[in-house]
């Protein structure tokens, strides 16, 4: 089992390897720096994650409002047998 698996889990071992680093790097970079966010980083900080998160929002119910009324379909065409009569 371990034979077949092996790519798998190599493959998390190393995304899971990367993540601990950068879970690392933050925490030293965060606690690294002095001082506080003053009222100018934090407008633009909580504006920045705001519209983020409303484009995010809106592409979403685009994407789903897209597929539930059916534009996602490849188009079908059909032959009507009048006009391959009239030539």
């Amino acid at each position: 089992m371990w034979r077949r698996n092996r790519g798998t889990i190599l493959t998390l071992a190393v995304l899971l390897g990367l993540l601990a680093w950068a879970i690392w790097t933050m925490v030293q970079m965060w606690t690294s720096v002095e001082g506080g966010m003053g009222i100018h980083e934090w407008i633009p900080l909580v504006l920045g994650v705001f519209f983020s998160c409303l484009i995010g929002f809106g592409l979403m119910a685009l994407m789903f409002f897209s597929s539930r009324k059916g534009y996602d379909e490849p188009p079908t065409y059909t032959q009507d047998s009048d006009s391959e009569s009239d030539n």
